[in-house]
């Protein structure tokens, strides 16, 4: 079930809404629980058993762990924590990556002579690359006593089920809402926040990141990108940019915007990531919680910055390598997080002081293209074809050779001015004037907080619902990973 269904607006959500509100607080975990598990399960019934049976191993073994670390059993309680991640990642890795190890095996038997493995194809189940890192953080910051275990097994499928992260993030780690599952407090102005929150997210998915989409899916869809002039290359990807932070960062708005009107605060998932002025500055930025996540259970248990620089540089590569292989199991994603992973380390080496003596500008347009270029392998499941685009991209004697395809084809008023939208929101908060502007409007919001709130919201999610009735559904994209 989507957010941006109207299953889910006109029903699920009102109806989840009144019976938690009208439940006693003490029972409320009880109903994020039971509504988190018909969230889950209406998309993905076969399933939903394999949650249930993730959540109750690692209750169990998270008391445990924290047991025998009281009776000072170090070493008892790491063998459960390294049961725990292997459970925990041998699942993910059954269900995710099987199917590209078996694959890539297969195309290799036949220069041996040797017959393909049969194989029958698993199905991915949906947002179980979230719910893992969200338990292996749990487990792992019990095993180092920063945590204390859930105190009941309904505490802590709440925090697994609660259905606004449970199918696409942002990765809500346990220490961060662990006093939220035992209290939250509830106020009108914090559900109107919440509510304000979700139609902007809302907004963003069905008005922006979907018209970006019908534009990207144009230009990719060709059947071979040697009918692209780089002028539509170049349209194509910004489109794809914009249709796929307007998605995810649209989606993680409307999940802080649900769990705010539930009284849970999340963290930022997001913060203007095309202003970044260099990679490392990107990854400050966007999808922070997966970057944090990253930082604490796999970059500083490998050494981070405490090691010599040619370490350093091998962990940052291993990170967005690990991150690549998580966003898919493909050579593109793997790629791409190579590709991120190459320039964070030419950051570490000169380019941080090099950049700084550049104008901010100049450093924000430089790194925009090289996250375009990124893009291209992220889009493109085929190397040779993203190979191909980026050739394409960057092929200045196309620019004014005739094609076969029309821009009329790819592109609409209607598209023009999404995107012009869409580029403004992105980049025009750089800018002097945009910065004054937020100023006076935080001022005359202050004034009219309630009316300007009620009066913004209702108009994003009318023309939401409209959209909605009108357009063919359209997932977010991180629901594949």
């Amino acid at each position: 079930m989507a957010f941006s269904s109207l299953v889910f607006l006109l029903f699920f959500l009102p109806i989840f809404l009144l019976v938690y509100y009208v439940t006693p607080k003490v029972f409320r975990n009880w109903v994020i629980v039971l509504g988190g598990y018909i969230f889950y399960a209406w998309g993905a019934p076969r399933f939903a058993f394999f949650l249930l049976l993730m959540i109750a191993i690692d209750y169990v073994l998270s008391r445990v762990i924290a047991w025998k670390n009281g009776q000072e059993k170090k070493y008892q309680a790491r063998v459960l924590l390294i049961f725990s991640l292997l459970a925990n990642i041998g699942l993910l890795g059954y269900f995710k990556y099987s199917n590209f190890f078996v694959g890539q095996v297969n195309a290799f038997l036949p220069l041996l002579h040797l017959s393909p493995m049969p194989w029958r194809e698993v199905i991915l189940p949906i947002g179980v690359s979230f719910t893992v890192l969200q338990e292996l953080s749990y487990i792992i910051e019990v095993y180092r006593g920063t945590i204390k275990p859930a105190r009941s097994v309904i505490d802590f499928a709440a925090y697994l089920l609660l259905f606004p992260h449970v199918i696409a993030g942002p990765i809500v780690r346990y220490i961060d809402i662990a006093g939220q599952l035992l209290a939250r407090t509830y106020t009108r102005v914090g559900f109107f926040e919440g509510i304000r929150r979700f139609c902007l997210g809302l907004a963003k998915k069905v008005l922006i990141a979907n018209t970006m989409s019908g534009i990207a899916d144009a230009v990719f869809y060709l059947h071979t990108v040697r009918e692209l002039s780089s002028p539509l290359a170049w349209l194509g990807i910004v489109a794809y940019a914009m249709q796929i932070y307007f998605d995810f960062s649209g989606y993680s708005d409307m999940a802080i915007g649900l769990a705010r009107m539930l009284g849970f605060h999340f963290l930022e998932n997001f913060n203007q990531p095309y202003l970044a002025t260099s990679i490392t500055d990107l990854w400050r930025r966007w999808h922070i919680s997966l970057s944090t996540w990253m930082r604490e259970y796999l970059y500083i248990p490998l050494g981070g910055n405490r090691v010599a620089k040619w370490r350093m540089y091998l962990n940052l590569w291993i990170v967005f390598l690990v991150s690549g292989l998580w966003h898919g199991a493909n050579w593109n994603f793997i790629i791409w997080g190579g590709f991120h992973g190459l320039f964070l380390v030419l950051d570490k080496m000169f380019w941080l002081k090099t950049s700084a003596r550049l104008p901010a500008f100049v450093n924000r347009a430089l790194t925009f293209v090289m996250i375009l270029v990124g893009w291209v392998f992220f889009r493109i499941e085929n190397i040779h074809d993203a190979g191909l685009f980026i050739v394409r991209l960057f092929n200045l004697s196309t620019w004014f050779t005739p094609i076969a395809v029309r821009w009329t084809e790819v592109l609409d008023y209607r598209g023009i001015f999404t995107l012009i939208l869409a580029l403004g929101i992105c980049f025009v908060p750089a800018t002097r004037f945009a910065q004054k502007f937020a100023t006076w409007l935080r001022a005359w919001q202050e004034g009219w907080k309630v009316f300007a709130t009620s009066a913004y919201s209702l108009g994003l999610l009318v023309l939401s619902l409209c959209a909605l009735v009108n357009a063919q559904f359209n997932p977010f994209i991180y629901f594949r990973f």
